[in-house]
């Protein structure tokens, strides 16, 4: 058994600098095959930074407190989600989370079947200057940043 106090779980910003605080509780809890983060979102931050999606795993949000919005699939539906309702995106989804209102979110990510991403599985949704479009990139984390590249092109940001 183990036990955490959110308080006591260290902040750990996204390399994106897209929220202040994003505190990994099954990091904490030593989880192996579910993921928990908890986060604190100020009017405009997101949980991520960017449309995405994870081949590998399944997502739940749970907004505790405020108003957010989540773009969902290529098209970018928009859906609403409140204090007190959660969502939920299968593995492969594309989805984009962030605070739409003007109160700060208290709000859970939780994932299924690991306590981490394998970045492999990861795809985002950006805009390839050499492509002149918005294309699906490939996501890998080089010297603490994301690095996106084009499956159209191959061409490289980060």
């Amino acid at each position: 058994m183990e036990k955490v106090i959110i308080d006591d779980v260290p902040v750990e910003r996204n390399p994106m600098q897209v929220h202040d605080v994003r505190k990994p509780v099954s990091r904490e809890l030593g989880t192996e095959h579910f993921a928990a983060n908890y986060f604190e979102l100020d009017p405009g931050d997101s949980f991520s930074g960017a449309l995405h999606r994870h081949h590998d795993q399944e997502e739940v949000f749970y907004i505790e407190r405020g108003q957010t919005t989540f773009e969902v699939g290529r098209d970018r539906e928009s859906v609403d989600v409140s204090g007190g309702e959660l969502i939920r995106f299968e593995p492969g989804e594309f989805q984009e989370g962030y605070n739409s209102g003007e109160e700060r979110v208290v709000g859970w990510a939780f994932g299924a079947p690991g306590a981490t991403h394998d970045w492999d599985d990861l795809e985002s949704r950006a805009h390839c200057p050499e492509c002149d479009a918005e294309t699906t990139q490939r996501v890998a984390i080089a010297d603490g940043r994301f690095e996106l590249t084009c499956t159209d092109c191959g061409n490289v940001q980060g």
